[in-house]
């Protein structure tokens, strides 16, 4: 999304290990950003890549309202899940497929349009993640060849020592591994995870309708956040099977194009991005 926007911004490579450069913050994931809008005094931060496109999506719609204010429009709560041997709390933003305009102004979609777009986010946040891990960590030396891959995309050689970069890499890959074959487990993937993955990948282009995106002519807040998640995977085998075996590629080539062109940033010049 702020690629798509033409938003500049520094990006920090965290050790997946050791998590030293989040110490700063009480959130432990990431991604996390930090922003500050036009006039706007101080920094916010913003947690949850599903929240972040909703609170820069509603600031670019009208900057009078400031990244400050509308983050307090996205309430978090927190939710106990039970597991099988124990229980964990969990923070969620109920709201955070929402986008928040005030009365007198519109993005110019119908009801149905930004309807249809919060569904598909959704589908992507609570289906497609989920089949994610499991393929790019099918077997031990896809795991390893994933983190090279990241490796690679977060330029951990510049980033990382030596020896930081191989104990994520191969800690990373080994742990990974074993993390793939429980969340199989837990969201009932197919015995071949592959298939459950073609599937995720048929499903988006029924959810195109023939269309050259989501949004039509132009990618919205669906389509930027499942070609986040698939440049995530990019350099993984995983990855080249999917677009071989379904029918993703041509929108994933012209999202590329839209994304890598800025074709959004007309609208997006008030806000600086950490």
């Amino acid at each position: 999304m702020l690629n798509y926007n033409g938003i500049s911004y520094d990006v920090v490579e965290v050790n997946s290990i050791t998590r030293d450069e989040i110490k700063w913050s009480k959130y432990k994931k990431v991604p996390i950003l930090v922003a500050q809008g036009v006039g706007e005094e101080g920094y916010v931060q913003l947690n949850d890549s599903t929240v972040i496109m909703s609170v820069l999506e509603s600031y670019l719609n009208d900057k009078t309202v400031s990244l400050q204010k509308l983050l307090t429009f996205y309430p978090t709560m927190d939710k106990e899940i039970k597991g099988r041997f124990r229980s964990k709390t969990v923070t969620e933003t109920p709201n955070k497929n929402f986008l928040m305009f005030q009365d007198h102004l519109t993005d110019k979609r119908t009801p149905e349009e930004r309807a249809e777009e919060r569904r598909i986010r959704v589908w992507v946040d609570t289906v497609f993640v989920h089949l994610i891990s499991p393929n790019v960590y099918r077997t031990m030396s896809e795991s390893l060849d994933t983190f090279q891959w990241f490796s690679k995309a977060g330029d951990w050689e510049t980033n990382f020592t030596s020896f930081q970069r191989n104990t994520i890499i191969y800690i990373g890959g080994f742990v990974m591994y074993f993390v793939g074959k429980k969340l199989k487990r837990k969201y009932n993937l197919q015995k071949d995870v592959r298939e459950s993955l073609y599937e995720g990948g048929n499903a988006w282009v029924n959810f195109l309708k023939g269309r050259k995106f989501v949004g039509g002519d132009q990618p919205n807040l669906a389509d930027l956040s499942m070609y986040g998640m698939l440049t995530a995977m990019e350099g993984t085998e995983a990855f080249r099977d999917l677009v071989d075996n379904t029918k993703l590629k041509p929108w994933y080539d012209r999202t590329k194009t839209m994304v890598e062109g800025h074709q959004g940033a007309n609208r997006a010049r008030d806000v600086t991005r950490k």
